[in-house]
């Protein structure tokens, strides 16, 4: 069946710190050599879903830079491929405060195709889906939305953006926006399906009068006065929520346990990102590297323990890193120490310098910055 994608991009911007002062949220490196979006577009793509549009809001060139023409997801870079959606551009003068606006400057995307059913998804979930198998289901059950949702994570004590309730037949029963939902509920995805028709109508018939949250305003308003039949597909792989800088610095974490990497990189449905071949990654005589993923082109001579290091980090002899995460280009100078510490891209720590973080409140050193 045909079937559309929309992507956005920046929901979840605010809520990333300095992670996202100069790129969107999609575009946050992750695991060493990915962005955040290369696991929605990677599975759009190995699910067969070549029409994709792709919402942004601000700040997204460096998305643009890492998708460039698309060719390493074997996609297209043009009006019947990939789109970007930049704000105003359905001549709006104010930037969108939800998805239902963000979907009003996609009409043009969506008027313009003919695919059955549309795939919204946010770019903040790093998966391995097949979404195939969802819209599949999604036929089978004649409802009119299909929420994707994960088990196992509402526990009675943080507020989920969205959970669900369903029944043996995977009937929605109830459903809360930012509520703090009792352990064995289902928490949202942020993935929707629903018929392309059925979606265009709906941006007509809410966004004038107002709305703009999809899961408030739309689909539990309508689930609960009756006018709405949702459907509930449970994903049973692993799925990382990367909704703010605690838990990207936590789902990092999780990379280095091999059963996650084993659910989220799977040869059947792999994950492609920008292509950047570089010298293998060289280990000193002195180098200690223990439960680390280290990405290539690397020069490694101090002590590394639990970190994830990008492309091109350097780590000087006599150099600490425990439980941080380097992107690329970061250089730690000799005798310097850091622990729970986000490097972003271009950071250099000199030498004697000792920065440290906590797991639940890691330190954050901004792109280009030397400390």
């Amino acid at each position: 069946m045909e079937t559309m994608g929309i992507i956005f991009s920046n929901i979840y911007d605010s809520m990333m710190g300095a992670l996202t002062e100069v790129r969107t949220s999609a575009s946050i490196p992750v695991g060493g050599r990915y962005r955040q979006i290369d696991f929605i577009l990677s599975s759009m793509a190995g699910s067969g879903i070549r029409h994709i549009g792709i919402i942004t809001k601000y700040n997204y060139q460096s998305l643009m830079d890492h998708l460039g023409s698309c060719q390493e997801w074997d996609l297209q870079l043009n009006t019947h491929g990939v789109v970007f959606v930049p704000p105003y551009a359905t001549g709006h003068t104010g930037i969108y405060r939800g998805k239902l606006e963000a979907l009003h400057t996609a009409l043009p995307v969506l008027e313009s195709g003919n695919q059955d059913y549309v795939v919204l998804a946010d770019s903040n979930i790093m998966c391995a889906i097949d979404f195939a198998k969802v819209l599949d289901a999604h036929a089978e059950s004649g409802c009119d939305v299909t929420v994707i949702a994960k088990g196992g994570i509402a526990d009675g004590k943080e507020i989920q953006h969205f959970s669900l309730s369903a029944d043996e037949n995977n009937r929605a029963t109830g459903m809360a926006v930012d509520y703090t939902a009792p352990a064995g509920d289902l928490v949202g995805m942020g993935m929707f399906v629903m018929s392309r028709k059925k979606l265009i109508e709906t941006i007509y018939e809410t966004v004038p009068h107002g709305k703009y949250h999809l899961e408030r305003d739309f689909i539990m308003e309508e689930f609960n006065a009756g006018k709405l039949s949702v459907n509930v597909y449970p994903f049973q792989g692993v799925a990382l929520f990367n909704q703010n800088v605690e838990s990207y610095y936590k789902n990092n974490m999780a990379l280095l346990e091999q059963d996650v990497r084993n659910s989220l990189f799977r040869g059947e449905l792999p994950i492609y990102t920008k292509v950047r071949d570089e010298v293998p990654t060289h280990y000193g005589t002195a180098a200690q590297v223990a439960n680390c993923v280290v990405a290539d082109g690397c020069r490694l001579y101090g002590q590394m323990e639990n970190s994830v290091l990008f492309r091109e980090v350097m780590v000087e002899e006599g150099a600490e890193v425990r439980d941080c995460i380097v992107m690329q280009g970061c250089t730690i100078e000799r005798g310097a120490s850091i622990q729970y510490t986000i490097l972003d891209k271009n950071v250099t720590v000199r030498s004697g310098t000792r920065l440290l973080g906590s797991p639940e409140h890691p330190l954050i050193i901004r792109k280009g910055v030397t400390v």
